[in-house]
C-alpha cells in the first residue's frame, strides 16, 4: 500500500494507492454508524458495487446508478442526486462514496458540496483519469450546454482511495484517455517524469502492474503538492489545465458525445506546445517529442476536422480561465515548465486554432 497525504490543514486527507485500499481502517472509521449513499454508473457498478458494499461492512448504505457518459453530467442528472438524498432522508453526518470515473466523482462531489451546505464523500476512483487527476484537488462540478465544469463548488473528499486493479477492465479507449493527464505532469513540472514516460510508455500501455503504480503515485504526488498550495487556483493550480482550454471547447463542441476528455485534452496539449513554439519557446523537436509521447499512448494531437475554428474559438471564450475578457492559456517554456500566459496576439491563437 502506497499512502500520500494531502495537506490541507484540518481538512487533510490520505490518498491510498494499492489492491487493498478499499479494505482500508480508514473506510470504516469515516462510515461507522453514518447513513452512506454510493453513486455510481450503469458501466461500473455491475463489476465493482458489491465488493465495495461488503467493504463497508454493517455501514447502512444505499445505491444509486446512473446513466454512463459525460453527456450526462447536467443538473437534470444531479437533480436524481438529491431526489434520492431527500427521499432516502439523508442527514448531515451521512457520507456520499463517488465509485467510478471522474463524471461520477465530479456530480457526487458536487451534490455532496451543496446537499445541507455540505456532507462527507469519499473518492473511489476506478478509472486512470480518475485515479490521476479528478479524484485529487476537490474540484467538482456539472457541464452547461455553453461550457465544462462552468457550475460547481471545490469541497474535499475526507479521502481517496484507490486500487490499480480496476485499470484491468478499462477499455483501451477509456485508458489512453487517461494516460492524456499522466503526460500532463511530466509536461507542467517534472521533466525527470516525462523522459521515464517516455522510456516506459510501452509498459504503460501494456498495464505493467509495477508501472502503472509507480506512474499513479507521482502524479497523485504532484497535484497533491499544487493543491496543497493553491488550492482554490489562484495561481499555479491553473497549470494543471495545460490543453483544457482547447480540449474543453472540442467536448464543447461536439457536445459531449465523440471525443472523451482525455483525448480531447492530448489534442489540446500538442495545440499548446505548437502554440509555445510559435512564441518561440518550444523548438521543433520538443514539439515532435510531446506529440510522438502523445501518439504512443493512442492520443489524437489534432482538434477533429469538422469543428469549425471560428466555432472552437468561440466556445474558449467561455471557459473558466477568462478573467475580465482576458483568455489565459497555460503554454510550456520549456518540457517540464508550464506558465500561464495572456499577453499573445489574437492572430497566434486563431493560427493555432486553424492548423488544428
Amino acid at each position: 500500500m502506497k499512502k500520500l497525504q494531502l495537506e490541507l490543514a484540518e481538512r487533510s486527507y490520505p490518498i491510498l494507492i494499492g489492491d487493498q485500499s478499499w479494505s482500508d481502517p480508514i473506510l470504516h472509521s469515516l462510515t461507522r454508524n453514518k447513513k452512506v449513499l454510493v453513486i455510481s454508473n450503469q458501466t461500473l457498478a455491475p463489476l465493482y458495487m458489491e465488493t465495495l458494499l461488503q467493504s463497508l461492512g454493517d455501514a447502512d448504505a444505499e445505491q444509486l446508478i446512473l446513466e454512463d457518459g459525460e453527456r450526462f453530467k447536467t443538473l437534470d442528472t444531479l437533480e436524481k442526486i438529491y431526489d434520492r438524498l431527500l427521499t432516502g432522508q439523508f442527514d448531515r453526518s451521512s457520507v456520499v462514496i463517488a465509485l467510478g470515473g471522474g463524471v461520477i466523482g465530479d456530480m457526487a462531489g458536487f451534490a455532496a458540496a451543496t446537499y445541507q451546505r455540505g456532507i462527507d464523500f469519499i473518492q473511489v476512483p476506478t478509472t486512470l483519469l480518475a485515479q490521476v487527476d479528478s479524484s485529487v484537488g476537490g474540484k467538482t462540478a456539472v457541464n452547461h450546454p455553453l461550457g465544462k465544469n462552468m457550475i460547481g463548488a471545490f469541497h474535499q473528499p475526507k479521502a481517496v482511495l484507490i486500487d490499480p486493479r480496476t485499470l484491468d477492465t478499462l477499455p483501451d479507449r477509456e485508458f489512453s484517455a487517461g494516460m492524456a493527464e499522466v503526460i500532463k505532469y511530466g509536461l507542467i513540472r517534472d521533466r525527470d517524469f516525462f523522459d521515464w514516460l517516455e522510456s516506459n510508455i510501452d509498459r504503460l500501455m501494456a498495464r505493467d502492474s509495477e508501472a502503472m503504480v509507480e506512474a499513479i503515485l507521482i502524479s497523485c504526488k504532484t497535484k497533491a503538492e499544487i493543491v496543497a498550495a493553491d488550492e482554490t487556483e489562484q495561481g499555479q493550480r491553473a497549470l494543471l489545465n495545460l490543453g483544457h482550454t482547447f480540449g474543453h471547447a472540442i467536448e464543447s463542441a461536439q457536445n459531449y458525445r465523440d471525443w472523451l476528455h482525455g483525448e480531447a485534452v492530448g489534442a489540446g496539449m500538442a495545440m499548446a506546445a505548437r502554440m509555445s513554439e510559435s512564441l518561440g519557446w518550444l523548438d521543433s523537436a520538443e514539439v515532435e517529442q510531446i506529440e510522438n509521447l502523445l501518439q504512443a499512448a493512442n492520443l489524437p494531437i489534432k482538434a477533429p476536422d469538422d469543428i469549425e475554428p471560428s466555432k472552437l474559438r468561440d466556445l474558449m471564450s467561455h471557459d473558466k480561465k477568462v478573467q475580465l475578457g482576458q483568455l489565459r492559456l497555460i503554454l510550456l517554456k520549456q518540457i517540464g515548465h508550464a506558465e500561464i500566459f495572456s499577453d499573445f496576439e489574437e492572430s497566434l491563437l486563431i493560427k493555432t486554432i486553424e492548423q488544428g
